[in-house]
Parts: C-alpha cells; structure tokens; sequence
C-alpha cells in the first residue's frame, strides 16, 4: 500500500447524486444504513440541473412565447417577448430550490455527502479526488453505483461550446440563434427543436435514421413530423451530419451531399453510460458490449457493488433509476426485492407530446402474439376540441384475455396520461375495468376509458367502429 493511502471505512456508499443515487441514498438510511454520498459535480445530477427539469421549464416558457402564434382565432390577441437572461435567472432559480430540497432531504436523513471524484480501485475501495487534487481512499461493506450519462459526441463535430454545443448547453443560451440545427431527431433533439421553433428560431433536425424518434411506433412519428413541420421546423431524415464550415452545416445520405445554414449547430445523438469515469471494472462488475453495466434482477454488478440508472440497459429516464433505487437499496439491506417493471413510460414533451408504454403492436417482437387495438382519435373528444387541438389520439392495446399490455397516445397534454396507463398495465387490469372506471368529464383522462369501450365492442362516442 502507498503512504497516504489509508482508507476510512463507510458502510454503505453511494457514488452519484442525481435521481437514482439519492434515492438509493434516502432509502438506504430509512432502512437503517449508514451512508455516505459521493457527487462530482451537483445534487441532482444531470435530470434536475441541465437535463429533465431546465428542458421542461423551458418548454413551459416557449409554450407561453408562442401563444400569439395560435392560428385559431378563440377572440383573444397576445403578443410575446422573450429575455432570455431572465428566462435562465427563472431556470436556474427552480434548479437552485429543487436541488436545496434534495439536500435538505438528504441532511435530514443522516446522509454524509462528499464533494469529489469517486473512481473505484479494488472491489471494495474507492478514491476520491476532490477539488484541488485531494484524495481520500473509502472502504465500502455495499455500493450503490449512479454515475448517469453524458451526451455522445460526434467527431467530426466536437463540441466548442459556442457554435457547436451539447444539449446541456443549449438549455442555458442568452440568445435566441437565428438559425438552429439539431443533429439528432430522438426524444432530446425533438424537444429541443420544439422549444426554439417556438421562441423565434428557424430549426432544422437532422437525423440518420427515416424516422423521428427512433424506435417508437412508427404511427406516432409520422404524427409527431407533421406536427413539428406545422411549427416551421425542417426535418431531413436518413442524412447523416458530415462537418461545420464557418456558418453552415454539410450533411450527406448515399445520394447527395448538401448544407443547412447554421448559427449553432446542437448534437443531440443520445448519451451514453458514465462507466469510465468512476473506473467501474476494477470493482469487479462487467460491461456489456453497448458500455452499460452488466447487472441482475436485484442491480447487482458484483456481490457488494449495485449499478443503476442510465449506467445499466434500458431507456436512460429519470423514473427507472428512482425505481431501481429503491431495489438496490433493499437488497444492500438484505430485503427481498427485484427489478421486474412490466413497463416503463415514455414521455416526449414536443408539440404534440407523446407517451408510449408497454407492448406497441406494430413492432415485428409482438408479431406473433394475438394482440387486439383500438384507436380513439382526439376529433371525439370534447376536452380536446376545447384545448384547440384535436389532431392526435389514443391506442389502447390488450392480449387475446383482455388485459391491458400497452398504450400509446400523441396530442395536447397527453403526458399527463402516462402514469394511468402504467398503472392498468402493471396491474394488468382488464379492458372491462378500465371502461367501467368512471372518469372526470371533460377530461384528457376520458379518452382512456374511450379506448377500452372501444376495445370491448361498445365504442360511445365514435358510429360505425
């Protein structure tokens, strides 16, 4: 052992701050472990400083910017304006409050928390850097790893920070640019192009693959494309992003080669796992061949180490690493616990929003099951014509038993119907129960139970289905 390196002994240590790491941290002590939080940067990680809460606070305010932009005529005229100084005085004011809340929560329930660098150096060590070079060497007995992500870069487009950033960057601009390219056409770039279409922007999204949002139901990309078109916003599909030249970008696909005119240019090519960063391997734990960590049902990367969140496969949501918190933090204390979601919900906050969750019948996985759908279009629903959008709709889907499996919806508000559809799915309610459940008129919730009329043979509010 090298002088200077005696270790102090933590019980239970968590390394990362954000939604997973706390929450593994905060059940771990109600749970009556000792715990010790290492964050590099900020509480909160990247969803409460520069990811979920900053971009949805932002949409909020463009959605406010952009109301004397309706083309429908309900008898009332607006007219906006944006300073984007104070928008970000306004942002990081919320992020500030929220990230306090977190820390007093923390405080409150005993939790050490350590400022540093945690890199693992042997299956139950860590060194931590802190701010001036610092080290301290921590024994761990359990550790809950909850490093998140980062962006990906693209090298042919490294990121300078002033016209070509990431999307942590772009939240925070003190400008609106005149011309906006996002390369990058999922759940991040989507938002993000909707945001500042909305605050004045001409945005163009550039994405590889021929549809938006890669890997959701087709149907509601081709929705979700016509509606952003109607925003302004250019859409090249299957073009791959090539270079920057001064103040244009050159993209190409195998026919041609072309340039967009770009004050900034955004990457917004998806994130991937923070495993290097806290030198995970020496741990023990393994990788997978995509760079997430190789886990179990209980999160387990090795005996005593647990992964969680955007470290490990599935979609990188704040939601699933909060979930999984709570796992790994039950097995480190020797509860009985496994991570089995029968779904976990998908939320795209563009214009028109989307949720998808549970089994999608057009995906070629599912082709073999016997799965019945039922879309109910948003032109049938009342509450709908009265927020002034009636363009999208629900698809409610059930097995061959009439249970519900999965549930897809685009349109006005319809976030706000992701957490019943989780809960019919998980609880694997039936269509019947669902139809039968009485929901508040006029409502966006009512299109659910719309569905399942529909599903079952008795559809109310549509003739000739």
């Amino acid at each position: 052992m090298v002088v200077g390196e005696v270790a102090s002994r933590v019980d239970l240590l968590v390394i990362g701050g954000g939604p997973g790491g706390y929450a593994a941290a905060l059940n771990a002590s109600r749970l009556g472990r000792k715990v010790s939080l290492v964050e590099s940067k900020f509480i909160g990680g990247t969803c409460l400083n520069v990811g979920c809460i900053p971009s949805k606070a932002l949409i909020e305010i463009a959605d406010l910017a952009y109301l004397g932009n309706n083309n429908e005529d309900f008898g009332v005229k607006i007219s906006t304006n944006v300073d984007m100084l104070k928008v970000n005085e306004h942002i990081h004011k919320l992020v500030n409050e929220l990230s306090a809340g977190v820390s007093f929560l923390l405080e409150k329930a005993e939790v050490n928390v350590i400022n540093g660098t945690a890199r693992f150096t042997r299956s139950d060590r860590v060194a931590v850097e802190k701010e001036g070079g610092e080290l301290e060497h921590l024994e761990f007995r359990d550790a809950i790893v909850a490093t998140g992500s980062s962006p990906v870069s693209l090298p042919n487009l490294p990121t300078d920070g002033e016209r070509i950033v990431d999307s942590e960057v772009l939240l925070f601009q003190n400008y609106v640019p005149e011309q906006l390219t996002l390369v990058g056409g999922g759940y991040i770039g989507v938002e993000l192009a909707t945001v500042y279409a909305k605050l004045g922007s001409r945005v163009v999204i550039v994405e590889s693959e021929e549809q938006l949002l890669p890997g959701f139901n087709k149907n509601l990309s081709k929705k979700l494309e016509s509606g952003l078109r109607s925003l302004g916003i250019g859409i090249c599909l299957g073009y791959k992003a090539v270079s920057h030249n001064k103040n244009e970008l050159i993209i190409e696909n195998s026919e041609e080669s072309s340039s967009i005119p770009s004050d900034l240019v955004a990457v917004v090519a998806g994130r991937k796992p923070n495993t290097d960063s806290v030198n995970i391997k020496e741990s023990g734990a393994s990788l997978l061949p995509s760079g997430h960590v190789k886990v179990d049902a209980q999160r387990r990367a090795t005996s005593h180490v647990f992964a969680i969140g955007d470290l490990t496969e599935g979609p990188a949501l704040a939601h699933k690493a909060t979930s999984e918190a709570k796992i790994a933090a039950d097995v480190a204390c020797g509860l009985r616990n496994a991570f089995e979601p029968n779904c976990i919900p998908m939320v795209v906050f563009s214009d028109p929003q989307i949720v998808a969750v549970g089994i999608d019948p057009d995906l070629d996985e599912y082709s073999e099951m016997n799965l019945n759908s039922f879309r109910f279009p948003f032109s049938a629903s009342s509450r709908a014509k009265t927020l002034g959008d009636s363009s999208g709709f629900v698809n409610l889907v059930a097995d061959e038993e009439g249970t519900v499996v999965g549930f897809q919806a685009i349109g006005k508000h319809v976030a706000e119907l992701a957490g019943e559809a989780a809960l019919a799915i998980e609880t694997a309610l039936s269509i019947e129960d669902l139809a039968g459940t009485i929901h508040a008129h006029p409502t966006m919730g009512e299109t659910i139970a719309e569905g399942a009329l529909g599903l079952s043979g008795e559809p109310l509010h549509l003739s000739g289905s």
